[in-house]
């Protein structure tokens, strides 16, 4: 009998962009074909025709199913992705571990994809320096272990968040553990959390994942995106609603004003009537 799938998907991507690899990594996992690019002008926060008609935001990741049915919004995505191949399931069926996966994913999507942010600000950006930059990477590092003592006590003693096997929690925890991982920022040595990223990172999808993370995080921390700033350049980059509470709430409300009066930052969809 021929399947009922969509035929190959198109993602609309970025390799470090936690929210696209999550989706990434569950599309590996189900065995799905897909496609993938990066828009070209990502960041500028310019009209972008192809992405603005999949997601308006000007967000990745972003799915085109086919011509008359885009998504976006990475819990949209795993959770279409969830409906439509069901034969291949990432959330447990119990409805208990389902709301606590459901749980991680939103906490991880917050709180600890801000913090990731955050430090990108001022190592590849270099949006602070000096003292303040010392004091917001303090910051940095004492909410990154809260929220790794926080997910440790999720793991407790399974293999895997999502019990004896990788599931959904499991690929929404990835990408942003391993940035931490990635800055040096933990998790500690021999602790439990740093055996589940090894463990995770021996799968085909996640390793794949984290392979082309790594390869563009190199031209972004080589100084690229930084000197796109200084010689003002049209790059924009996004503080939506967590990220600006990270910088407010940690001491950078002066990033967030000197990125409004140079234009280098901006707001999420709908934009704000012209003055």
């Amino acid at each position: 009998m021929a399947s009922s799938h969509p035929n190959k998907l198109f993602l609309h991507d970025h390799p470090v962009s936690s929210y696209a690899q999550k989706v990434r990594i569950a599309l590996r996992e189900k065995g799905i074909p897909f496609d993938h690019a990066t828009p070209k002008g990502l960041g500028t926060g310019q009209r972008l025709p192809d992405l603005a008609e999949a997601n308006p935001r000007l967000e990745v990741p972003a799915l085109v199913i086919d011509d008359d049915f885009k998504i976006f919004d990475s819990k949209v995505i795993l959770g279409y992705l969830e409906d439509e191949y069901p034969e291949t399931p990432l959330l447990p069926k119990d409805p208990k571990q389902r709301a606590q996966a459901r749980m991680i994913e939103e906490v991880v999507d917050t709180q600890y994809e801000a913090i990731n942010w955050g430090y990108g600000e001022i190592a590849w950006c270099h949006r602070a320096e000096g003292e303040l930059a010392e004091h917001l990477i303090s910051q940095i590092k004492y909410q990154t272990l809260t929220l790794q003592a926080w997910l440790t006590v999720r793991l407790g003693n399974e293999p895997y968040f999502s019990g004896a096997d990788f599931g959904f929690a499991d690929l929404c925890v990835a990408p942003v553990l391993n940035r931490s991982v990635y800055y040096g920022f933990g998790p500690a040595r021999d602790s439990a959390l740093q055996a589940w990223h090894a463990r995770i990172s021996e799968r085909e999808s996640v390793r794949k994942t984290f392979a082309e993370m790594a390869e563009a995080a190199k031209w972004m921390e080589g100084g690229a995106l930084a000197r796109a700033f200084m010689e003002g350049s049209v790059a924009r980059r996004e503080y939506r609603d967590h990220r600006l509470e990270f910088m407010v709430k940690s001491g950078g409300i002066e990033i967030v004003m000197e990125g409004l009066r140079k234009g280098n930052i901006r707001f999420s969809w709908p934009d704000p009537a012209p003055v």
